[in-house]
């Protein structure tokens, strides 16, 4: 993971640590090589499970408190907006993110988007367009279950495109995800990082479970025959689309509740550098408290 800082501050559990967003940023400009990176890994979290989700659970009211200044703000004309892009092999986590991470939020101020196989419409635009219909607005926050990022990554594997175009793609997200940093949109890009055994554990979890069964589909199995194929594309993608204005992040994710502490923390440090600021009030204060108390009720005189 990336060097620790020199400053620290005290996480959900009470002890001092770098900021996450600093031990799991990949370095910009560098090549990366995932077999370097340990999915089970737990960099800068709490000792255990236990910890992790008491620590998840505190956090809660501190990001929702956050996401509510966030979206006050705006009705005062702050454009910021933050955007929560989950990229992983399948079963890495990112519905589980949403679930237990994203669930803590108020709905109401959430833009949530899983991307699916383009649409037949979406084919006949150019492949950013219809990310850029998803985004969130001024004081919202998105979160994108897989990304424009598919374009470079199942397209790149399955060759859905021409060599020579999807390397034209990689500049183009470069400058699109700049743009947006720039319209004030903080990028937070998370890659889930799980093992190629772990992956084969979960399938089989959905496997055994009838319940879950709806949720494994036997082209799981084919994907699995690709995966070294979809390691390389990972680490292209995060080699040269990590960028000053839109890092990659990566999020060790064999152990869920790790996962899930992570994503809450990132979100929490990134809401709080944001520091979002309730709106002064654009009216006489005073004045509406003195007309409320003088206000007589529906039969008071002169009412109809």
């Amino acid at each position: 993971m990336a060097k620790e800082s020199k400053s620290r501050k005290a996480s959900d559990d009470g002890v001092r640590r770098a900021p996450l967003r600093e031990l799991l940023r990949l370095p910009v400009g560098e090549r990366v090589d995932l077999s370097s990176y340990d999915p089970g890994a737990t960099p800068g979290g709490p000792g255990d499970k236990a910890a992790g989700r008491e620590a998840v659970d505190r956090a809660g009211q501190r990001l929702a408190a956050l996401q509510e200044r966030l979206y006050a703000a705006s009705t005062a004309g702050d454009r910021r907006r933050l955007l929560l892009i989950l990229q992983g092999m399948d079963t890495s986590g990112k519905g589980g993110t949403v679930k237990h991470v994203i669930g803590q939020f108020n709905p109401s101020g959430c833009r949530i988007r899983a991307f699916k196989t383009p649409t037949p419409e979406e084919q006949r635009h150019p492949f950013l367009w219809r990310v850029s219909r998803a985004l969130p607005q001024p004081g919202e926050i998105g979160i994108f279950d897989r990304s424009h990022y598919e374009d470079v990554l199942i397209a790149r594997v399955r060759e859905l495109a021409p060599r020579r175009e999807i390397a034209r793609r990689y500049g183009r997200i470069n400058r699109f995800e700049e743009a947006l940093a720039e319209d004030g949109v903080t990028i937070v890009k998370v890659f889930l990082h799980i093992s190629y055994e772990q992956q084969r554990r979960r399938l089989l979890a959905r496997l055994d479970n009838p319940d879950k069964q709806w949720k494994f589909s036997p082209g799981d199995i084919d994907e699995r025959a690709l995966w070294p194929q979809y390691q390389r594309a990972y680490e292209i993608a995060l080699e040269r689309c990590s960028t000053e204005a839109a890092p990659w992040l990566l999020v060790p994710s064999d152990r869920k509740w790790y996962r899930n502490w992570a994503i809450s923390r990132l979100l929490l440090e990134h809401l709080q550098a944001l520091d979002p600021r309730y709106p002064p009030a654009d009216f006489d204060v005073e004045e509406c408290r003195r007309r409320l108390l003088q206000d007589g009720g529906p039969h008071a005189p002169g009412r109809a």
